[in-house]
């Protein structure tokens, strides 16, 4: 055998060593709403499947659609909620979950599953779920259990709302007594005048930050997904969470695949992985939404499954709407969010 050469030796040697680095050089990258996964879930995902997970954050499914729809980037694995989901397999800018690549949709409750954003579930597998409510500092207020609560100058300053064009005009939606899922343009308009007449009464919109903001009780009221909920809770005892008698939104947020995805097989898996009984139960203790696997609900710990913030009872959901859709009018949603949020 002739000799190799010092430059042949270093290639193999740079070659072996990306072989068995961490990864072996295979990449998933993986795009989630803020603070929504427990972070040991995706190093112990990495370590078992030998892959690196590039996790990059988006705001809301408003930002996600916009990156989804107007980059290329290599997105496997995307996590928008009920309605999103539903705007994106429409455009096809998601593909078909192979479901045969998917053993552990058998622990899926079936409460979560074939709703109308994905009848079939051809493009999505249930990820986490949840409700929209009012969460309030009891030690310093009482009685608040209504949307129209919010509108009292009793609570001028004191109220923080999401930075969320769907969730906010659900909020007056509902305390008129419409449909969140509306496309009747004059009740939008009807909700965009309620919102600008309660924009001086609130602290403001906020994003993730929204948690400690109540937490420290700058704010005292809020409205807020359950788990945000469960998460102040737990840091500052003085706060309830309600479901206002109008009625509110029960959500589901989803996992769907990319039409642009580069590794679908690692994405199959790593959806599959996030079904696994013992991985969701980590999840929904770590974020204290509600699990949607009927094994995993087993092992969250008693005092999370018997909050009935976090986990309803049925007679609760009946005053509940999930979101659907609004392609034929976005442009009226979306202006009229632009008006709530200018001030005009």
């Amino acid at each position: 055998m002739k000799r190799l050469s010092l430059v042949m030796v270093l290639v193999f040697a740079l070659s072996f060593l990306v072989a068995c680095a961490p990864g072996g050089g295979e990449k998933l990258y993986v795009f989630n709403v803020g603070d929504y996964m427990d972070p040991d879930v995706i190093k112990d995902f990495e370590k078992e499947f030998n892959v690196k997970i590039i996790y990059t954050e988006y705001a809301s499914n408003e930002d996600l659609y916009v990156k989804i729809k107007t980059t290329k980037d290599p997105y496997d694995v995307i996590f928008p909620s009920d309605y999103m989901l539903e705007r994106l397999s429409k455009e096809q800018l998601i593909q078909k979950i192979d479901k045969s690549k998917i053993d552990n949709k058998k622990y899926i409750d079936e409460y979560y599953l074939n709703r109308e954003f994905d009848p079939n579930n051809d493009y999505s597998l249930p990820f986490m779920a949840g409700t929209v409510g009012i969460v309030y500092n009891a030690a310093k207020y009482n009685g608040i259990d209504s949307w129209a609560d919010l509108w009292k100058s009793d609570y001028e300053r004191d109220v923080v709302l999401y930075n969320s064009q769907r969730d906010v005009l659900m909020i007056a939606l509902k305390k008129l007594g419409y449909s969140m899922n509306t496309k009747n343009i004059d009740e939008l308009e009807e909700a965009k005048e309620e919102l600008l007449k309660q924009k001086p009464l609130i602290y403001g919109y906020l994003g993730d930050e929204i948690k400690d903001v109540l937490v420290a009780e700058d704010a005292n009221i809020g409205v807020v997904y359950s788990g945000d909920a469960g998460v102040i809770m737990s840091q500052n005892p003085n706060y309830q969470y309600v479901l206002p008698s109008e009625g509110t939104n029960l959500w589901i947020d989803a996992m769907a695949i990319p039409n642009t995805a580069q590794n679908v097989d690692m994405a199959h898996e790593f959806i599959n992985y996030l079904l696994r009984p013992e991985i969701q139960a980590r999840n929904a203790e770590y974020l204290q939404y509600a699990t949607i696997s009927k094994e995993a609900k087993k092992l969250v710990p008693e005092e999370i499954v018997n909050n009935k913030a976090l986990y309803p009872d049925e007679e609760s959901l009946k005053n509940t709407e999930v979101f659907v859709d609004p392609s034929e009018v976005i442009d009226v949603y979306d202006r009229i969010w632009t008006e709530i949020l200018s001030g005009l």
